[in-house]
């Protein structure tokens, strides 16, 4: 399992979900707005857009806010966003990657050096870590898709690269440069997917013990709540008796 899902669920196991809901929107309308502005604001003339419009409302997100965030984009006033990645090490040498959207680099940059500073971490320049990673296309489909056999059959016909199937659902990886052609492949065998995203998937894991494990989370919290931070990835591996712990606590 992937650190920064183990994380999500380990937030969704506290209950947080519906608190950290309002901020979500807000970094999805980012999202949409930006690729509005990148290209076509018509999601089927506009892939990212189309990505971004399907993620936002697989989050329940309402149809108001979409249209809201994409007429955003066609407005003269709007803000203009940097597309910036940063990359460290967190406790334990835990490889971080930290995807953002922002107005205000020097602000980000700032914001995002002290959480790791403050977990004992430390921020180097682009390309330090993510050599460790595979810049991958990542489909989510919940349990009713299928049991794992349909699913994988299904992602062999559609030219995935790889199958994760758990209690939970299926993680379903394809090349970066394939993605929009797998997703829709898939999207007439199993239906719509819950996500469909690029993601940092790391190579290998970097196993923490309980009190590293709380530092990383902490910082990967910290970073999940900053406005300008669009995604987080990192490849900690956490003990399943310690993932039990945590998440009690």
């Amino acid at each position: 399992m992937a650190g920064h899902s183990q994380f999500k669920n380990i937030m969704h196991r506290k209950g947080r979900q519906d608190a950290m809901r309002s901020k979500l929107f807000s970094k999805l309308a980012r999202e949409i707005t930006v690729a509005a502005k990148t290209g076509m604001p018509d999601p089927a003339m506009n892939p990212r857009l189309r990505l971004a419009v399907q993620n936002a409302k697989a989050e329940s997100m309402p149809k108001d806010n979409i249209d809201r965030a994409i007429k955003k984009a066609l407005g003269g006033d709007t803000e203009n966003y940097d597309e910036v990645r940063y990359e460290g090490y967190g406790p334990g040498g835990v490889a971080v990657i930290v995807e953002a959207l922002t107005d205000n680099r020097n602000r980000t940059a700032s914001n995002v050096r002290s959480y790791f500073t403050k977990a004992g971490g430390a921020l180097g320049e682009t390309g330090s870590v993510s050599f460790m990673f595979d810049h991958v296309g990542e489909i989510v489909y919940g349990p009713k898709a299928g049991d794992a056999d349909k699913v994988m059959e299904a992602a062999i016909e559609s030219g995935a690269d790889d199958v994760v199937s758990d209690e939970e659902g299926h993680r379903i990886y394809t090349s970066f440069e394939a993605l929009s052609e797998v997703s829709a492949a898939l999207e007439k065998s199993l239906g719509e997917a819950e996500s469909v995203k690029a993601i940092w998937r790391p190579q290998t894991g970097t196993p923490v013990d309980e009190e590293k494990a709380q530092s990383i989370l902490k910082l990967v919290g910290n970073l999940d709540e900053d406005d300008d931070v669009q995604n987080v990835y990192a490849n900690f591996e956490i003990d399943e008796a310690v993932m039990a712990k945590l998440s009690a606590a």
